[in-house]
This record gives structure tokens, C-alpha cells and sequence, in this order.
């Protein structure tokens, strides 16, 4: 949505890139005397052409061609948006219904994130708002930010170089990775420019990033930058869940939401999400995207979702954070000062198939808005996931997060004195109504 997107309640946005994928050839000739010293040097050809040719001993020349792109990696960033730009897709959205529990929702992040639409004219008018998008298959489905479409009435999209809207429906949203899948009617088959998808695990911190959308409601424009951070974890989706995601200093405005992250190699490889404006509501050179290989492992459950919500897997468990609770009374009950202390476990759940088991002692009683709290602790205790100790309970979150459907996660539990290593397979689970 064109607003402030930081979701991590600071201020902020994203980009990305990836590896040289274009030969590129540099406007210019090898200096084949090699000297000792700088030359310029002007040739026949070149001064009838205004073409200011400067070598250097031993090392290729650089060629000044009449505003063209004069480096590789110049040539290498006008290619690869020529070669893409027809793959980008602006979005529209109208929210008629300003009373909706959507709705709701809606004004409820936008307070979240200080940045309110700009359409939006008031005195019940319906709101409105823009963002971006891409092409990701030839059927024309078109992957955004679950924020840009959640609880919009009607979806319209443009496509580059077009004036001609086409309505769009939802096919399914995946809100706790603020992921969606939309697609849209009449759009013809050769107008489709499905954007090839990259590979985010194979990135380095330094490499290109190139990020396409519409900033401000400004149709096409292109940033560049590098990646900043590949180590980032914020907190992402309605339930803002920590998740890894790509540090990019491209430029990324609001209005760039669910718009493509490119790498020098023409990939994708992250979708723009949430920016750190430092309070100014623009870009302050810090920006985030979801790394593309989250799409694509949610890409089939998307495809197939019929307009419902994607969920994530679960272990389908109830627990305390170790981490957060008084020093003194975990050392009076023999407990660590980490890990996720399993108080209930549900029947039917992955962690119940599993064996694991929660407690019943009810020990600890601990104050809360409602008075006292108990806890129990002689539950499972969850010390590791992958092998990896578990810092506080987010840490289990993001492992189940980023662990996809039907997949193993492996566990270190504690359960008396005794530990050992289960293997938890993961589905989505329902829990009961009102016990998340």
C-alpha cells in the first residue's frame, strides 16, 4: 500500500541483488603501448565522433559515449531493465466498506506504521491506495504484499507502458508472511512477462540490488544500491512474526510495496516490504524484502488457495519463555534461564503426534493484568531446534516459520532429567476458537 511499511513499529522499506548475469561490453580499447604514466588520448575517429578516450597503462579504456552507459556495470543495470520492466505490475486498491473488521485492520497498521493513505479524502469517501507487483508464471498470476490487497473491496491493475486497468481478484493471501497472489481479467496472453525467480540463499552482502515499482505513485522507477545485511531478522506479517529477510540501501518509497528486488543476473530475489525512514516516511537508505525462495515455497500452496489465507505449519502447542521470566524463580524451580516450557499441548496437533507432552503442576504463579498467573513446569522443555539453543521463544517461531509444510524440525527436549532429540513433523493445525 503506498504508506509507511515499517512493521517493525521504528520506520522503513527494501531492496536486494544478486550476481552479473549480462556480458556487458565496455565502450573502449586496450592502450596496446603500455607507458608508465596516465595519457589522454583523441584520435581521429574519436574526436570526430566527441568521444573522449582515456587510457591507462596496462588496463582496459573507458570509452565517454554521449550520455550512454559508459561502465559495465551501467550497461549491465540498463540491460537488465529493459530486459524486465514488462514483468512489473501497478496496483490499485479501493476500500469502500471503511467499517469492516478489514478495514479495521487496515486503519490499525496504518496507525501502526505513522503513515496514513493519501487518497484517503475523508468524510467516508472510500479509501485508496497503490502498490506494486510482478508476473510470476504465464497464467498471469501476480505476487504482491498480503498489506497492498488485504481488505480491498476492488483490485485494478495496470501493467508498464499501459493506461488500460484490468480488475484483479485475490487467489490467495499468506498474511503472517505478508505475501498474496492475485490475478487479473483480459490481460492479454502476450502482454505477460513473467519474471524469472532467483535463488536468495546463493546471495552475498555487497553484490547489486535493483528495485522496480511506483513510489509515490510515480509509474516506473528504478533505484539501485547493494545488499546491506543477509543476517537481518524483523518482524514481518500481521502477527509480525520474526523472519530473515534481505537489507537493501536501493532506494524504497512507499508505493514500492510487492514490487520486484532484482539482482544483476535479471532475478528476482525479494519482494519489497518494509522500509526505516527514521520518523520521515521515505526512504532512509535501509529497506527490507522477503527473500524470494519463501515465495517460491509458498508458491504452490498460493496457486492453489481459491481466495482463502495460506497458514503457516504449527507445532499446535501452548508455552512460557523461559527467557522472560524472574531469574529467581526459575533457579528455585531448577529450571534454565532459556527455552520454551511447554504448558499444553493439543490432541491431534504435530507436537501431540510427536509425543510431546505439557505440564499440569501449575508451581509458578507469576502476576499478569488479571492478578496472578500460574505456570506449570513439569512440561516438556524445548532447549534447541536444528541443533541451534534457543535464545527466547521467537526463535522457535521463526524455525517453524521458515520450515515448510509437511516438513521435520528437530528438537532438543528436556523432560526430567533426561533429554533427547524428537522429530516434529509439521502441519498447519486449527486451534481450538480463542486459544492461539
Amino acid at each position: 500500500m503506498n504508506r509507511n511499511l515499517s512493521i517493525l513499529a521504528l520506520t522503513g522499506t527494501l531492496a536486494l541483488g544478486g550476481l552479473l548475469g549480462y556480458q556487458a561490453k565496455e565502450r573502449g580499447a586496450l592502450d596496446s603501448q603500455p607507458t608508465a604514466t596516465v595519457q589522454q588520448t583523441t584520435s581521429q575517429n574519436a574526436a570526430q565522433q566527441g568521444t573522449l578516450v582515456q587510457t591507462r597503462a596496462g588496463t582496459p579504456a573507458t570509452t565517454y559515449d554521449a550520455g550512454r552507459a559508459r561502465t559495465e556495470s551501467e550497461a549491465n543495470t540498463v540491460q537488465v531493465v529493459k530486459e524486465r520492466q514488462d514483468g512489473l505490475v501497478y496496483i490499485s486498491v479501493t476500500e469502500a466498506d471503511t467499517g469492516s473488521a478489514e478495514a479495521q485492520m487496515r486503519q490499525k497498521l496504518q496507525d501502526q506504521f505513522g503513515f496514513a493513505l493519501p487518497e484517503d479524502q475523508g468524510g467516508g469517501a472510500p479509501a485508496t491506495g497503490t502498490g506494486s507487483g510482478f508476473f510470476v508464471n504465464a497464467q498471469g498470476d501476480i505476487v504482491t504484499n498480503n498489506h497492498v490487497v488485504d481488505g480491498a473491496s476492488d483490485i485494478t491493475i495496470r501493467l508498464h507502458g499501459g493506461k488500460q486497468t484490468y480488475k484483479a481478484k485475490v487467489i490467495a493471501r499468506a498474511p503472517d508472511y505478508d505475501l498474496a497472489l492475485i490475478r487479473a481479467e483480459g490481460v492479454p496472453r502476450a502482454s505477460i512477462k513473467p519474471l524469472p525467480l532467483g535463488d536468495s540463499d546463493k546471495l552475498d552482502v555487497g553484490l547489486k540490488a535493483i528495485a522496480m515499482g511506483a513510489p509515490f505513485n510515480l509509474d516506473f522507477s528504478v533505484s539501485e544500491g547493494i545488499i546491506s545485511s543477509l543476517e537481518r531478522q524483523v518482524p514481518v506479517g500481521s502477527r509480525e512474526v520474526s523472519q530473515p529477510v534481505i537489507q537493501t540501501d536501493a532506494a524504497i518509497n512507499p508505493g514500492n510495496s510487492g514490487g520486484p528486488l532484482l539482482s544483476s543476473a535479471g532475478e528476482v530475489i525479494g519482494v519489497n516490504t518494509q522500509i526505516l525512514t527514521g520518523g520521515a516516511g521515505q526512504s532512509a537508505g535501509v529497506g527490507f524484502a522477503i527473500p524470494i525462495n519463501t515465495v517460491k515455497r509458498l508458491l504452490p500452496q498460493l496457486q492453489a488457495g481459491k481466495g482463502g489465507v495460506v497458514s503457516p505449519p504449527s507445532l499446535g502447542v501452548v508455552f512460557s519463555d523461559l527467557s522472560s521470566l524472574p531469574p529467581q524463580q526459575l533457579k528455585a524451580a531448577g529450571l534454565p534461564s532459556s527455552g520454551a516450557l511447554l504448558q499444553k499441548v493439543y490432541p491431534g496437533s504435530p507436537a501431540a503426534a510427536a509425543g510431546l507432552r505439557g505440564g499440569s503442576n501449575g508451581k509458578l504463579s507469576l502476576p499478569s493484568a488479571q492478578g496472578t498467573s500460574s505456570i506449570s513446569t513439569d512440561g516438556d522443555l524445548i532447549t534447541a531446534v536444528n541443533g541451534q539453543p534457543l535464545e527466547d521463544a521467537g526463535s522457535l517461531q521463526e524455525a517453524v516459520l521458515a520450515t515448510g509444510e509437511g516438513q521435520p524440525l528437530r528438537l532438543t527436549v528436556r523432560r526430567g532429567g533426561t533429554t533427547r532429540e524428537v522429530e516434529v513433523t509439521l502441519q498447519a493445525f486449527r486451534f481450538p476458537q480463542n486459544q492461539q
